[in-house]
């Protein structure tokens, strides 16, 4: 088992030639007055944020905009907690890992419950995203503990990805609505549609994923005996 402080972050993100830079910046720049706890603090209000704008989008749509602002929110504040932590040279690797990561699944679970308690997607397909990404990021902390290499993407998709799909479907719903189709002779919206596919794609992709560690760990294991 790989010791917590040797971490090899793998993040290679479709956004990541851009985040990276943006959060060094912000790293140097961000009050001395702000801490990485603050951070993590700030992460959880953008969570918070989401949930409430999602549950009052029952109400009115405006209020899409609130949880799309409580993205940029839990963003910045989830993202920065850690790149704060190692400009200033102040990590704290065990502590730091378990309190981001225990935040982080607190942290989905509202974010699809908002979405399941919205009127756009049905709590039983937001329920089943959820157990996919869920099932990805327990799959992140297993290979993780196993090699040593915390890989917080898959395919270029990381979290940032996906809050940003989250905001474009936001984005969507407020101009175009959630229309009904008819999919083999049952009526379903189009956002339980795209949410119902990337649950599929998630829990495939950790199917797949999850075979393809087996068999690579299994070699390895042959190897060294």
């Amino acid at each position: 088992m790989q010791d917590v402080k040797k971490q090899e972050r793998v993040h290679d993100m479709l956004l990541g030639p851009l985040e990276r830079p943006a959060l060094k910046w912000l790293a140097e720049h961000t009050p001395q007055s702000f801490t990485p706890d603050t951070m993590t603090i700030i992460g959880i209000i953008g969570t918070i944020l989401i949930f409430i704008g999602y549950l009052l989008s029952n109400y009115n749509p405006g209020y899409l905009w609130l949880a799309s602002f409580g993205f940029v929110v839990n963003w910045y504040g989830d993202s920065l907690d850690g790149t704060l932590a190692r400009h200033r040279k102040i990590e704290r690797p065990k502590f730091g890992f378990f309190l981001d990561h225990t935040v982080d699944a607190f942290s989905q679970i509202l974010m699809f419950l908002g979405m399941g308690f919205s009127p756009y997607v049905r709590l039983d397909v937001a329920c089943l995203a959820l157990v996919g990404y869920m099932s990805m990021t327990i799959l992140a902390y297993i290979n993780t503990i196993v090699t040593g290499k915390f890989q917080i993407s898959y395919a270029k998709i990381g979290p940032t990805e996906m809050r940003v799909i989250a905001i474009l479907i936001n984005v969507s719903l407020f101009f175009f609505g959630n229309p009904l189709i008819n999919l083999l002779g049952f009526e379903i919206s189009v956002f339980d549609t795209v949410v119902a596919v990337m649950a599929i794609v998630l829990l495939s992709a950790f199917a797949i994923t999850s075979l393809s560690f087996t068999r690579a760990l299994r070699f390895i294991d042959q190897e060294e005996e």
